[in-house]
């Protein structure tokens, strides 16, 4: 007589994703707050050399610790030198200079329109579809982020010099996101990232000490919190999270997170620095939270996180 051995059923697979993006959007909002910090101690451009190369030495130092495979071919490595380029050098560069004369929660704002011009350049680079619906979300979305930062400089509160910064940062992490579509570099994620933070503070590096001083810096604990947050957690983890969002949900749907920042960044920025929120303020974000509705309720993950 054979005895039936029971076969245990398989494990029911967990859908992480909403873990991911919870993390990235606490994170990466956070990210403008500390930056802010780091900025009043530090000159922008040297905290983000320092910031990317002990970063990138971090990444690869546990990639070769834990004796990973270096799977990227030379064509991979160019890609990610180039995203990161765009990504970190450009993006936090002109972001952290913008931070120097306007608020951590407006930096924020104007960055959150990143799934707005995202979208269009993934429907023509990326083949992503756009449609009518779409198109209304864009220009709400738009239109809400032209509210605050016209108030803004109207009431003078801002410096439109800053402004022009975070725009210039604004289009700069477009950039990078369609070229990480574009070029789609394979291999490990955590040794591209690594690969990417070590190429930004190699383009930042020169500005930095040609436009700043060492002696300009404050040492401060808070400074040092601040960078420790930016290294570890900001040029890590929350870059990590970013690409894989953008592998498994596309260009437009991953970029649409960034509508969430705003009000993230605002509230942050209201309980750590005390900065100011003005009704006008959260008005504004009305129009820019239904257009990022519009433009990406059809979106869908095209596989789960494990």
């Amino acid at each position: 007589m054979t005895l039936a051995v029971p076969v245990a059923a398989p494990r029911a697979r967990t859908n992480l994703m909403p873990l991911y993006v919870v993390a990235f959007c606490l994170i990466w909002s956070a990210c403008f707050v500390a930056g802010k910090i780091g900025v009043t101690d530090c000159p922008p451009l040297i905290l983000l050399t320092a910031r990317f190369l002990v970063a990138g030495v971090l990444i690869l130092g546990f990639c070769a610790f834990r004796r990973s495979e270096w799977n990227l071919s030379r064509r991979d490595v160019a890609a990610f030198a180039v995203i990161g380029v765009a990504n970190n050098a450009l993006y936090l560069g002109l972001g952290y200079v913008g931070l120097q004369t306007i608020s951590a929660g407006l930096n924020a704002l104007i960055v959150s329109a990143n799934p707005v011009f995202t979208a269009v350049l993934a429907a023509a680079f990326l083949g992503e579809q756009i449609t009518w619906r779409k198109v209304s979300g864009l220009l709400l979305g738009v239109a809400g982020v032209a509210w605050i930062v016209a108030d803004r400089m109207a009431a003078g509160s801002d410096s439109p010099v800053g402004i022009a910064f975070s725009v210039g940062a604004l289009l700069s992490i477009v950039a990078g996101t369609i070229l990480f579509k574009v070029l789609a570099p394979k291999g490990s994620l955590l040794i591209g990232s690594g690969v990417q933070s070590i190429a930004g503070g190699l383009a930042v590096a020169p500005f930095a000490f040609l436009l700043s001083s060492v002696s300009d810096i404050v040492p401060s604990a808070r400074l040092v919190g601040a960078f420790l947050f930016l290294v570890i957690l900001g040029s890590i983890v929350a870059y990590v999270l970013w690409f894989h969002l953008l592998t498994e949900l596309g260009a437009t749907a991953a970029s649409a997170y960034h509508f969430l920042m705003p009000p993230l960044g605002m509230l942050f920025g209201w309980a750590i620095l005390g900065e100011h929120v003005a009704t006008r303020d959260l008005l504004g974000i009305v129009p820019v939270a239904l257009g990022i509705y519009l433009v990406t309720r059809s979106a869908r993950p095209k596989s789960v996180l494990q």
